[in-house]
């Protein structure tokens, strides 16, 4: 694969970059796979006023034209899915299957249902009420209708760990609503992001209604969120850096969309399916090589199936394949760069300290190149542990025992984060019970899979707002209230 070196997208134009570029690695061979645009500030404010410019006219086109730009975008990228996935595997680590599965198929998908989404009914009818004569004015009956109106220029700072669904996902449903967008992708795998703005320029996407600015550096995406064009931020990332945005946002009174950290807890009962269960929590061993905010990596499990869970999940870790994720039978892949690799083993180191027992794992896996961490199992864990209460982002789960339902329940909700977290039990109705009173946003019962026409968000320090579905028509509009006499 040829390295792949993009200019800016800025007002329909691809624009070289005033800082020039930086190198973006590939995390398992550590081989240059492109370099990324280095945008100034003034270039970064200069994307953020051709959204300006290019919202009104966008705004008031017809819900059918943006669905057929939105639909004839996701078939660009469906035809493209394979140098697309390469791409993709190459700048993230992850396997060949996950990167046209997960990633490029998913952000095809997401532009495919909100170009339905931009179908989908903006106004609601309200009950007429009626009003008694008063100083607002003569007796009368009143009807209203609730109105989604766009917002306007949203700037949406994607995540490093899927730059296909992360970035799909919040430009397909604003651009649905017929706001005007500013990407700013995560530094360290930005590329596929410019090959979507490619498909969106194919597809008719008329010049400043999207725009890409990257940068290493982080005045780039501070320029991203303080611009005063800017409208709205839709953030994907770590809780320390949206409550910064967070600040910005306030003081301009900007909307907001944040999926911020998680530490999601599974809770295994002892009626619970094992192999269910240890399949599950499995994941965080092997999906992106547990670099997800859903993973399940505080594991509260009943005494009585304490040691039987902690021998199999053990086994499971044991037995995933370690290493290059272009080849077919690669379960887990790199983590997304040297620094990150080195601050999830630091946590590992930490745990130990701590007192946890490293049942598996917890050392670099017998590679060349790349930035490995195994899959690592930590046993005898308290709730009060670091290794337990902050998110690691790396493949590493947590084990805590507890005796009955009313410890776990505390336990699981005694952390800062509320994202999403699992119960298993063969009793769904003690399931269903507990889940209830999880002070998380989702809650999966029995299953770590996804609905995805459910609301996606965070309580807590896990987030602010939902997407997903039509939720995220919602997130991506405002409300507006239409009134007048019968």
């Amino acid at each position: 694969m040829n390295a792949y070196e993009p200019k800016l997208f800025i007002g329909g134009e691809w624009v070289e970059p005033d800082g020039g570029r930086y190198e973006i690695l590939d995390p398992a061979t550590e081989a240059v796979v492109g370099a990324a645009p280095e945008a100034s500030r003034d270039q970064v404010y200069a994307a953020c006023a051709a959204a300006r410019e290019a919202f009104g006219p966008w705004s008031r086109t017809s819900p059918e034209e943006r669905a057929a730009v939105l639909d004839r975008a996701a078939g660009l990228v469906q035809r493209a899915l394979v140098p697309y996935a390469e791409l993709a595997r190459a700048e993230t680590g992850a396997t060949t299957a996950t990167a046209r599965g997960m990633q490029v198929a998913v952000g095809a998908a997401r532009f495919r249902r909100y170009a339905r989404g931009a179908l989908e009914p903006a106004e609601e009818a309200l009950l007429p009420q009626v009003n008694q004569a008063g100083p607002m004015g003569r007796a009368g009956v009143f009807g209203a209708l609730a109105v989604r109106q766009p917002v306007g220029v949203v700037t949406c700072v994607t995540s490093y760990n899927n730059p296909w669904a992360n970035p799909a996902g919040k430009v397909a449903p604003a651009l649905a609503m017929g706001n005007t967008v500013v990407v700013k992708p995560a530094p360290q795998d930005p590329l596929s992001v410019f090959r979507m703005a490619e498909a969106l320029a194919e597809a008719g996407v008329p010049p400043g209604v999207v725009n890409v600015v990257t940068g290493s550096a982080p005045a780039v995406g501070e320029a991203a969120v303080d611009s005063p064009d800017v409208d709205m931020v839709s953030f994907t990332g770590s809780t320390e850096v949206g409550r910064s945005i967070a600040e910005v946002c306030g003081r301009g009174m900007k909307r907001q969309l944040m999926e911020l950290g998680g530490k999601g807890a599974a809770l295994v009962f002892d009626d619970a399916d094992l192999a269910v269960a240890v399949a599950g929590i499995g994941t965080t061993f092997s999906f992106y090589s547990g670099q997800i905010c859903t993973a399940p990596t505080r594991v509260l499990v009943q005494r009585a199936v304490h040691d039987r869970l902690v021998e199999q999940l053990a086994a499971y870790a044991a037995h995933l394949a370690v290493g290059d994720p272009a080849a077919p039978g690669t379960v887990v892949g790199p983590l997304i760069s040297a620094a990150h690799r080195d601050r999830v083993e630091s946590y590992v180191e930490l745990g130990r300290k701590e007192g946890a027992r490293v049942v598996v794992g917890g050392e670099r896996p017998l590679l060349e190149r790349g930035f490995y961490v195994a899959p690592t199992l930590l046993a005898d864990c308290t709730n009060d542990m670091r290794v337990v209460r902050e998110e690691i982002f790396g493949p590493v789960v947590a084990v805590v025992p507890f005796d009955d339902e009313e410890e776990a329940v505390a336990l699981a909700n005694d952390s800062e984060y509320g994202l999403i977290d699992y119960v298993f039990s063969g009793d769904v109705a003690r399931a269903f019970r507990v889940a209830r009173r999880l002070r998380a946003g989702g809650v999966g019962v029995n299953t770590v899979g996804r609905n995805m026409e459910a609301p996606f968000g965070g309580f807590k320090r896990s987030g602010v707002g939902r997407d997903v579905g039509s939720y995220a028509l919602h997130a991506y509009s405002e409300l507006q209230a239409i009134v007048w006499p019968g």
